[in-house]
């Protein structure tokens, strides 16, 4: 009987406490929501109150007249920030690095031990921050402070360029390779923004790259494969970022290469007497040492009766033998010669003999004379005249008759100069007309049947 009236004691006090909890808990969240309430009605008597005054103490605050403005100056020239305070009264300026975290100036006193930077001012209005001598690592953010509480501030970017500079030790430099080897240059440049690099040839001409024939190489690096004498000559690197001045290195890319020879002819033709020229192209690097030989193999000196010019254009040469008043001992096969320290070549030019050109005058002699007979104006009878192809004519002082060539006279004129010479030509002329008036009575009388 006992431990049931226990259970049943435990169970009406649970009943109890159950039921106070829930009458009271109301009762206490009531009277909280009653005191919030409560509060917020002061708080909102309070509030117009306190932003007028806020207003009123902003108003007398310093303020700043206009942000502070980017500057992008080049490596080595002087920058110079502005910050314009307005109504600053006895509140102070200063001027941070916000990159490094380093105070520069407070008001009027600079701060930092960078004897490059300066402070101005004017009016208490102006605040200038002077930065001499810039340099890349002034590059960054710089912020103008006023000592208020909080604290105001205006930031502004300095932005420092640099031109392009080639690095020399990272550069390729003059070279010397052999033919058909691959070349590699190199040509490291620095500046602000990064410079781009190309490469082009000093002569302006295209440069043969990867089997492509281009004007211009874009990049640090030119692989050339296979190599040739083409390719000899003049590279410039040339680096460039906007900021001037470009830069450019000039680099000498040599080519070694044994001799070779071209002959333009290999077979010359000259008659006794005559002075010839025997001529071989050769192509070397190094520059070969040229000669010419007999074909018994004796070398020809330059004198008086040859002479040995060589000309050079690059890696070419041009050999030329000079033979002067060719004789009979001069004719057969000539060599010439090309050695360089790489190797040597030889070509064979043959020298034959042809006939001297004939040379054939026709004498006219001086006394034919023609035989046109003509009156003179005093009775006399006239000279004779030579023909036309005569220099001079012959004049007699006492003749006054005309001198007029026959060639240059007409029939009409023949014929009333001079009797004697008019009648063969009348003759013929009648011949002429017969045979003409002939042959047109034929043809009448043809066409009438």
């Amino acid at each position: 009987m006992l431990p049931k009236k226990m259970t049943i004691i435990r169970l009406i006090l649970i009943s109890c406490s159950v039921t106070f909890w829930l009458i009271f808990i109301p009762c206490v969240e009531g009277r909280q929501m009653r005191n919030l309430e409560f509060r917020g009605k002061l708080s909102s008597l309070h509030l117009p109150i306190a932003t007028e005054e806020l207003n009123n103490e902003q108003k007398d605050f310093p303020r700043f007249a206009e942000p502070i403005p980017n500057v992008t100056v080049t490596k080595g020239r002087d920058a110079l920030l502005a910050c314009v305070v307005e109504n600053l009264r006895n509140y102070k300026v200063a001027w941070v690095s916000v990159d490094t975290q380093t105070i520069l100036s407070i008001h009027h006193s600079v701060i930092t031990q960078n004897s490059r930077i300066s402070l101005s001012y004017n009016d208490h209005r102006s605040w200038y921050l002077q930065i001499k001598n810039v340099q890349e690592e002034d590059r960054g953010w710089y912020m103008c402070q006023v000592n208020t509480d909080p604290m105001r501030s205006r930031r502004g970017y300095l932005q420092v360029v640099v031109p392009p500079s080639i690095v020399d030790k990272e550069t390729s430099t003059d070279m010397i390779v052999r033919e058909a080897s691959n070349v590699i240059l190199n040509c490291k440049a620095v500046g602000y923004p990064e410079p781009y690099v190309m490469w082009r040839r000093e002569d302006g001409k295209n440069i043969n790259y990867n089997g492509e024939t281009v004007e211009v190489v874009n990049g640090e690096v030119l692989h050339i494969a296979k190599i040739s004498r083409l390719h000899m000559g003049a590279y410039l690197c040339i680096a460039s970022n906007g900021i001037p001045p470009s830069t450019s290195k000039r680099i000498v890319l040599l080519v070694q290469f044994p001799p070779m020879l071209s002959i333009p002819n290999q077979l010359e033709a000259a008659y006794m007497g005559q002075d010839v020229t025997l001529e071989c192209h050769t192509e070397s690097f190094p520059a070969s040492i040229n000669y010419w030989t007999t074909e018994r193999g004796d070398m020809i000196v330059s004198g008086e009766k040859y002479e040995a010019v060589s000309m050079e254009n690059g890696y070419n040469q041009y050999m030329m033998l000079k033979i002067r008043n060719v004789s009979q001992k001069d004719f057969g096969s000539y060599r010439c010669v090309a050695k360089n320290s790489l190797g040597e070549t030889d070509g064979f030019i043959k020298l034959d003999e042809i006939p001297a050109p004939s040379t054939t005058t026709t004498q006219v002699s001086p006394h034919v004379t023609s035989s046109i007979k003509k009156s003179g104006r005093n009775g006399k009878k006239p000279r004779q005249r030579p023909i036309d192809y005569e220099v001079e004519e012959w004049r007699d002082p006492d003749y006054d008759g005309d001198y007029t060539l026959v060639s240059q006279q007409t029939p009409g004129e023949i014929c009333e100069d001079s009797g004697e010479a008019a009648s063969p030509l009348r003759i013929k002329g009648i011949e002429t007309i017969f045979l003409l008036f002939l042959t047109l009575t034929l043809q009448i009388f043809a066409a009438r049947r």
